[in-house]
């Protein structure tokens, strides 16, 4: 062999990666493949939430290894660059969410070596918003468009708590969520809460650390309600909680009285309602004001604020008429908008009188007017709307349910007065004209318990807790239902189109006229139940010893419209009172998880606290230090309860401890996350990145 060709065979040996079957003798070299480098692909955040077409996600890919290319490729569902389908995603990995929900894959891909990859997962929510309490008109408390949060992922290794944000008061209002929100110079996802100290708060959904947002009174990320901007008057502060009431040291909210009932959000108009309470103690004088903040900035709009007045004629408070008291209301339960109309339902301050059942109708768009009165109890007092903060329901029709406690029914009699509805659940529907119990809200139905008059004379309320609309039946029996709870733990199953009135009151508790009545907890109930997937959930609770219930399942059979009134079945743990208003989150029909608070731990008036294993006297001030703990979420599964995926005390140093419980307030779940009202900060929860 000549040597030119023996260092030419020589030179492709070292060229190639590969042996050659020969070289030489006038045959040429087989083509060969050369070696692809070798490098590992990984991707951040592996787990994603985005709320559809608004919230963008910004994936990072990082390549290592034996390569000098360290760039990728990105695909969504294995389609190169993304589809308006799936969701596209940029050259430098910016992903932009479809319309619809779903949950999708992002895949980096090596260019120096196609078989390498990463993934990562990124749930797509197309929920418009959390904009009221316990999520919908009809109260159920469900987020049925919840594409991160599964059964798989809520755990300690891959669920807990990511941030939280702090505030200047306790926060009885549910957190009420956002999306998209041009906020901030940005487009935002948005969580709003307010507080008994009358600030309202505006946070970023998603950012850890805490944002905050809005500029009231110079203070960053808060509204001021006693400002001059929102209303206020110079010497106005939050109301002292020994100011109203009976003014025994009962406390129903310590340590200061000033935004209580969860507001109520309108995305058209980026409008947020609620109702700030305040006193002047120099002067003696109490106000209650309703607030239309815009979502963006805090200021006010639609001529807000307005003073709550109402008046009414009856003999309940002595006279030939009855008068809104600033004080002795309690605004404890939601607001509801409806037909243009904000709702504003009043009760009581500890039972201490005179009060009345109130619900309050003002003009959306122009607050100052008043579009409607109604009182439940104008010549017997009491009757208060309250449903343990739970907030009138509304059909597709625009009829709206209200529950009311403790007082006089005297509609059954055949003398005057006939127009009181303690312990009843009333239908109303807002029309133009005056009834004798206030004007534009016509009382069209309702039903009272057999038991009406044992219940007003055990402080056994019927209205401790919500209405719950259970959706329209297409066939069984009665097509339109609604469920109703309250301290006696009776579950009342009730045709909403035929609510059956009061048939006797004999204290029997027989309730004929209605569609089904059992027992569901022998605790009682406060607050509002769940209802998804024709499953019922709750958690009772007894508040003069403390005693609770175990969160129990009841399922709804649609074809004999009627409830199983043996729970199908419940949690090991047990909720002592104030019990649990849980919430659902599911995808659809399928993987459903239902978050409840354990909030036996808040604090002054707590009768669960033990000190030195006796009970602690949490009646007194300073409060002792073994009446406040925190409040403590749980998740479980939605079709049996005694599988619990994950609690806020189960990860080791405290790792996921949410700040101390409030009574009565619904967990809300909404893009990945779950969000906590607590006495000093509000809560988040939700999966590593």
């Amino acid at each position: 062999m000549p040597r030119s060709a023996e260092v030419g065979c020589l030179g492709i040996a070292l060229a190639t990666t590969l042996a050659l079957s020969g070289c030489g003798g006038g045959a040429s070299a087989p083509p060969t493949t050369p070696l692809l480098p070798t490098v590992t692909v990984s991707i951040s955040p592996t787990t994603a939430a985005v709320a559809a077409t608004s919230q963008m996600q910004q994936f990072i890919a990082t390549v290592t290894g034996n390569t000098t290319d360290l760039s990728v490729n990105w695909s969504v569902d294995g389609a190169a660059g993304g589809s308006t389908t799936v969701g596209t995603i940029s050259q430098n990995g910016l992903y932009t969410p479809p319309a619809a929900g779903g949950t999708h894959t992002v895949i980096a891909t090596s260019v120096a070596n196609p078989a390498d990859s990463a993934s990562a997962s990124v749930a797509v929510t197309d929920l418009a918003g959390v904009f009221t309490h316990h999520n919908d008109l009809s109260r159920d408390g469900t987020n049925t468009q919840e594409y991160a949060l599964t059964p798989t992922n809520v755990n300690t290794n891959t669920f807990g708590k990511v941030f939280s944000c702090v505030v200047d008061g306790a926060v009885f209002t549910q957190p009420l969520w956002v999306p998209g929100l041009n906020i901030g110079g940005g487009i935002h996802n948005v969580i709003f809460v307010a507080t008994q100290h009358d600030t309202v708060f505006a946070f970023d959904a998603d950012a850890n650390p805490c944002v905050q947002y809005w500029h009231g009174s110079g203070v960053l990320g808060e509204v001021n309600l006693l400002d001059t901007l929102h209303g206020g008057t110079a010497g106005e502060t939050s109301v002292f909680w020994d100011d109203v009431g009976c003014q025994c040291g009962v406390g129903d909210i310590y340590p200061e009285v000033g935004v209580t009932g969860t507001p109520v959000i309108d995305p058209t108009s980026n409008t947020i309602y609620l109702v700030s309470t305040s006193q002047n103690s120099s002067q003696g004088a109490f106000y209650q004001r309703l607030h239309a903040l815009d979502l963006a900035t805090g200021n006010e709009k639609f001529s807000a604020p307005v003073a709550i007045t109402a008046t009414v004629p009856g003999i309940g408070d002595g006279g030939s008429t009855v008068v809104f008291s600033a004080q002795m209301q309690n605004q404890r339960s939601g607001l509801v908008l409806a037909g243009g109309t904000v709702y504003v339902g009043s009760s009581a301050h500890e039972d201490a009188g005179p009060w009345h059942g109130w619900l309050l109708g003002y003009n959306a768009a122009n607050v100052q007017q008043q579009a409607a009165v109604f009182n439940s109890s104008p010549n017997g007092g009491a009757g208060g709307i309250w449903a343990g903060g739970g907030a009138p329901s509304v059909d597709s029709e625009g009829n709206i349910y209200v529950s009311t406690g403790n007082g006089v029914f005297d509609a059954n009699t055949t003398t005057v007065p006939d127009n009181d509805y303690g312990d009843s659940v009333l239908k109303l529907i807002p029309f133009s004209g005056t009834t004798l119990n206030g004007d534009n809200l016509n009382l069209v139905d309702w039903f009272t318990p057999d038991d009406q008059s044992c219940l007003a004379s055990s402080d056994t309320d019927l209205g401790a807790g919500d209405p719950v609309l259970l959706p329209d039946q297409t066939s069984g029996p009665v097509l339109h239902l609604l469920v109703q709870m309250g301290k006696e733990g009776v579950v009342y199953l009730i045709d909403r189109d035929n609510m059956g009135h009061l048939q006797s009151n004999n204290c029997q508790g027989t309730n004929s006229e209605i569609v089904q009545t059992f027992v569901g907890s022998p605790s009682g109930f406060y607050g509002t139940p769940a209802f998804w997937q024709n499953t019922l959930y709750f958690a009772g609770s007894l508040d003069n010893t403390g005693s609770g219930d175990y969160l129990k399942l009841f399922s709804f059979n649609p074809s004999t419209g009627q409830f199983g009134t043996n729970p199908a079945s419940e949690s090991s743990h047990y909720y002592n009172f104030p019990g649990a208003s849980p919430s659902v989150s599911s995808q659809g029909a399928s993987n459903g998880i239902v978050w409840a608070i354990d909030a036996s731990a808040y604090g002054y008036a707590n009768p669960n606290a033990i000190a030195a294993g006796v009970a602690a006297n949490c009646f007194q001030v300073p409060v002792p230090a073994a009446c406040s703990g925190p409040a403590v979420l749980h998740a479980y599964d939605a079709g049996n309860l005694l599988i619990e995926y994950w609690n806020s005390s189960m990860a080791a140093n405290n790792r996921d401890q949410a700040g101390n419980a409030v009574k009565f307030v619904p967990p809300t779940i909404a893009n990945g996350k779950v969000y906590v009202a607590t006495l000093t900060e509000v809560d988040v929860y939700g999966l590593s990145p």
